[in-house]
């Protein structure tokens, strides 16, 4: 990830120690709506403790966004907010919606804008277990399921392409034009082949798609994949149809190691993918531009019913702050955060908001514990 723009703010907050080699970094925070500002408290808190142990200073910049300043404004995303998330180091995101709000105006104006205005091309998501949570599918082992979704975040049926013809009559015509660039294809296949080749990984690359029905999309997609595979000869490749896919999830999770995908699909899959890890309450995501700045959340929405009781889990938005600290570059603190995950995660009763056997809060000290004894 490159730097943002000169530190002489982040410099300037009282306290702020400059890391070896470098200024603080700073982080963009938008703690956002519902049980989002719960949540990210405690992806800080983890934030704090994790950054304290490795030796390193991070700046956190929260940014009045989301449902309430709309609001009260009128505004979504001003131009000289999206100026300052271009500053940015990384931007941690907690939950946007709200239902005072007509739904699709927080989304398309906020999340959406971000994603294509920081050309935030790849939409990333681990799925895998940890340990003490409970699966809905039995025959699943924890060591079953450890797969990356790579989802094209900024084309595909998601780029807003296409209108209406005669609205409103009985003769209506709605037409959704999914939009791919070779350009585009190009670069998402590429960014899976290489996180196929990380340590970890187990360098096998999966297309999926609907190549028998979708012959132009599809097509092009395949033939990125063939294209690119001749420069990867030591990683695998496989195709299925989405469809099947939704299948192998639930019957055979391992045969996915990492899996390149459309837009559409991604954002299908992965929903499914987060019930088979164990709820929306631990899957997070990143929606990344390597060369440039990059965004993470929890997958799970605002959860107004929750908000203000202390009874949402934050561990998505925890590991999200996990993906956060990698993505900086920041291993030894990614790693703490992982193990103070898997450490609380054995001691929760359950992933279900209001079940955990522990406040938000104290969920959150869990991971802090564990991390610390990570050192």
């Amino acid at each position: 990830m490159t730097a943002g723009a000169s530190g002489s703010t982040a410099a300037s907050v009282a306290g702020a120690e400059v890391r070896p080699g470098g200024r603080p970094y700073r982080i963009g925070v938008i703690a956002g709506d519902g049980t989002g500002p719960e949540v990210v408290r405690e992806g800080l808190k983890v934030l704090e403790a994790v950054r304290a142990a490795a030796g390193f200073t991070v700046v956190p910049e929260p940014l009045d966004l989301g449902a309430e300043r709309f609001l009260r404004t009128g505004d979504v995303l001003p131009d000289e907010e999206l100026v300052r998330l271009r500053e940015m180091d990384a931007i941690f995101l907690g939950a946007v919606g709200d239902p005072r709000v007509r739904p699709g105006i927080l989304e398309r104006d906020l999340l959406l804008r971000i994603r294509f205005e920081l050309d935030q091309y790849v939409n990333l998501r681990p799925i895998r277990r940890y340990p003490g949570v409970e699966t809905l599918v039995p025959g699943h082992a924890e060591e079953d399921v450890d797969m990356v979704v790579v989802r094209e975040n900024s084309e595909g049926l998601y780029s807003g392409a296409g209108g209406f013809h005669r609205r409103g009559t009985p003769f209506e015509v709605a037409v959704q034009e999914s939009v791919n660039t070779r350009h585009g294809v190009e670069r998402i296949v590429r960014y899976a082949f290489e996180l196929a080749m990380r340590p970890g990984r187990r360098r096998k690359v999966t297309l999926v798609h609907k190549t028998n029905v979708l012959t132009f999309a599809g097509d092009l997609y395949q033939r990125v994949v063939d294209d690119v595979a001749t420069e990867y000869p030591d990683v695998d490749v496989d195709y299925v149809h989405v469809d099947a896919c939704c299948i192998y999830f639930l019957d055979w999770p391992g045969r996915f190691d990492v899996i390149v995908t459309d837009n559409m699909f991604g954002d299908i899959i992965t929903d499914l993918g987060a019930m088979i890890q164990g709820g929306m309450g631990v899957a997070a995501g990143g929606n990344l531009n390597p060369e440039g700045v990059s965004m993470f959340e929890p997958i799970g929405g605002t959860a107004p019913d929750h908000a203000g009781k202390e009874t949402i889990n934050p561990i998505a938005a925890i590991a999200a702050l996990g993906m956060l600290l990698s993505e900086l570059g920041e291993a030894d603190a990614a790693a703490r955060v992982e193990a103070g995950i898997r450490s609380a995660t054995s001691r929760m009763k359950s992933m279900r908001a209001g079940e955990m056997g522990f406040s938000t809060a104290e969920v959150g000290d869990l991971v802090v514990e564990g991390a610390a004894g990570a050192a």
